[in-house]
C-alpha cells in the first residue's frame, strides 16, 4: 500500500522558536479565514478551468497517448534523449530523473539502464556544454524533444537550429520524424499559433500539447514532463496515483488537513510578520536534490511581483535557495544559524532508503571513530539532519520538515503536486499573479533587440 508523504510545522512554531520567529496559534487562526476565502477563489477557478495544473492527472487521454509514443520510439535504438528546454520546459524532468532513476544513471550499462536510453537536459546554451553532448549523442541513436509553449524561446529555438540542420546533413530530411519530437501549445481555434507548429509540419513531426492553462513552472505532468518520464521507463500510473492522492488532501479547506495550505500560510506569516524574506529547501538525500531546483524557479517565478490585484506596488516574494543535506552543513549552515535569520527551512528528509551502507569496523588505531563502528550511513544521515534541526532551534530558526516513506514515483509525485498548490494559494495570499511572470519578459526583447531581431 503507497503512503502519503508527512508534513511537520512544529519547528516553525512560536512555542519552538519564539514568537518573533514563528507562528503563534492565533496568527494562525486569524489567517485561517483568508485561506478559505482563497480556497473558494482557486476551487471556483479550477472549475471554469483557468489553471489546467491542478487536472494534468486526469487526462486519461494525454498520459495514454504519451505512453503510447514512448513505446513506439522505444525500440528504434534510441540510446540517448536529449531535451532542448530551459525553466519550466527542463527542471520538472531533471527533478523526476534524479529522484527515480539510479546515480550515475547514463554511466550505467544498457543494461544497467534496463534498455533506457540516457538522459541530457540542454538547458543552457553554453557552447562548450552543446558541442560536447553533440559529439556524445550521434544522431543515428538520439531522440531530441524540442519543448517551447510559444516556439520563441530564443535558446530553445538556437538549439532546434542546430539539431535540425545536423540530423538533415547526417541523416536526411526523411529520417528527422524518427529523431526529433516537439512539444508546444496545441492547435486550437482561438490558441496562438507556435513557431513550432511549421517545424512539426515540415517533417512530420510526432507533436504533443501543452494546455493554454498551464504554465511552464507548472508542466511537470503534462507532456512536458510526462513523456520524456515515459521514454526513460518511469511508472506514469504511480504517478498519477500521487497526484489523485494529494489533490484529496488539498482539495480539504482547512488548515489542519490541507498540508499545501498549512505550508503556504506559515512561509506567508513567517515572511510577512516574522521577517523571514528567504526560504531554504533542503533536501537530506541526493535523490530529491533537484526537486529543490525545481521548487526554487516554481516560488521565485510564482511570487516575485512587483505589483499585486490592484495594481499596487508590493514587491513581494520569498527569496527561496536550494541547499544540500549533508554537503551544505559544511558550507551554508555556519551563516543560517549566526548570520541573519530573516530565513525560514524546509528539510526534506526520506524515512526510508531502499538500500543500507553499514560502517564496518575498520582502523581499528583510531580510538576517535569508535562512535561509527559497526552503524550505517544510513543512521549518521539521520543523524546529521536531526542534529542541524536542533542546532537551528537553538538559534531561534524556523523549519519545516517534509517526510517521504520512501522515494519512488508516487511519493515524489505527491511532493510535486503539493508544492505547486502551494505556490497557488501563496499568491493568493499575497494577493498576486502566481501564473505570469512578466519580469521575465523584458531581458528576452533586449537579448532580442541585441540579436538584430524586433524588440
Amino acid at each position: 500500500m503507497e503512503q502519503n508523504i508527512l508534513v511537520d510545522i512544529s519547528r516553525a512554531k512560536a512555542s519552538a522558536v519564539g514568537r518573533d520567529h514563528g507562528v503563534t496559534p492565533e496568527e494562525l487562526g486569524e489567517i485561517e479565514g483568508r485561506v478559505l476565502e482563497a480556497h473558494a477563489v482557486l476551487q471556483q477557478q479550477r472549475a471554469e478551468r483557468q489553471y489546467g495544473f491542478f487536472d494534468l492527472y486526469r487526462d486519461a487521454a494525454m498520459w495514454q497517448a504519451v505512453k503510447e509514443e514512448a513505446a513506439r520510439f522505444s525500440p528504434n535504438g534510441c540510446e540517448n534523449l536529449v531535451i532542448l528546454g530551459i525553466g519550466g520546459s527542463a527542471l520538472g524532468i531533471t527533478a523526476l530523473h534524479t529522484a527515480l532513476n539510479p546515480p550515475y544513471y547514463n554511466l550505467l550499462s544498457g543494461a544497467g539502464r534496463k534498455r533506457r536510453p540516457r538522459l541530457f537536459v540542454m538547458d543552457n546554451i553554453d557552447p562548450m556544454t552543446f558541442r560536447a553532448m553533440l559529439r556524445l549523442c550521434p544522431p543515428q541513436k538520439t531522440l531530441f524533444n524540442a519543448i517551447s509553449k510559444s516556439g520563441e524561446t530564443a535558446e530553445t529555438m538556437a538549439q532546434l537550429m542546430i539539431v535540425v540542420e545536423m540530423l538533415e546533413k547526417k541523416l536526411g530530411k526523411d529520417a528527422l520524424k524518427d529523431h526529433l519530437v516537439v512539444t508546444t501549445s496545441p492547435r486550437a481555434e482561438g490558441a496562438p499559433r507556435s513557431l513550432l507548429h511549421p517545424v512539426a509540419d515540415a517533417y512530420g513531426l510526432t507533436s504533443f500539447a501543452i494546455p493554454l492553462n498551464v504554465g511552464g513552472r507548472f508542466s511537470v505532468f503534462s507532456p512536458v514532463g510526462m513523456f520524456p518520464a515515459a521514454i526513460l521507463g518511469m511508472d506514469l500510473d504511480a504517478m498519477a496515483a500521487g497526484c489523485a492522492a494529494m489533490d484529496a488532501r488539498c482539495s480539504q479547506p482547512s488548515l489542519a488537513d490541507n498540508p499545501a495550505y498549512l505550508r503556504a500560510a506559515v512561509q506567508y506569516l513567517l515572511d510577512t510578520r516574522k521577517g523571514k524574506t528567504m526560504t531554504v529547501m533542503m533536501p537530506y538525500a541526493d535523490s530529491l536534490r533537484d526537486v529543490a531546483d525545481w521548487f526554487r524557479q516554481l516560488w521565485a517565478e510564482s511570487l516575485g511581483k512587483r505589483l499585486n490585484y490592484e495594481g499596487e506596488e508590493v514587491y513581494a516574494g520569498q527569496t527561496p535557495i536550494k541547499a544540500l543535506g549533508v554537503t551544505d552543513q559544511h558550507s551554508q549552515v555556519q551563516l543560517y544559524r549566526e548570520g541573519p535569520n530573516n530565513k525560514v527551512f524546509t528539510m526534506l528528509e526520506v524515512g526510508r532508503f531502499d538500500k543500507t551502507v553499514r560502517i564496518p569496523d575498520a582502523l581499528q588505531q583510531v580510538e576517535g571513530l569508535n562512535y561509527l563502528r559497526n552503524k550505517s550511513l544510513n543512521k549518521l544521515l539521520a543523524a546529521e539532519l536531526r542534529g542541524t534541526m536542533d542546532a537551528l532551534k537553538m538559534s531561534a530558526r524556523p523549519v519545516m520538515r517534509i517526510t517521504l516513506p520512501r522515494v519512488n514515483a508516487h511519493t515524489v509525485a505527491q511532493l510535486l503536486y503539493m508544492l505547486e498548490v502551494e505556490t497557488a494559494m501563496a499568491g493568493r495570499l499575497y494577493r498576486v499573479n502566481a501564473f505570469d511572470q512578466p519580469g521575465v519578459e523584458e531581458g528576452k526583447r533586449i537579448a532580442r533587440r541585441l540579436m538584430g531581431g524586433e524588440g
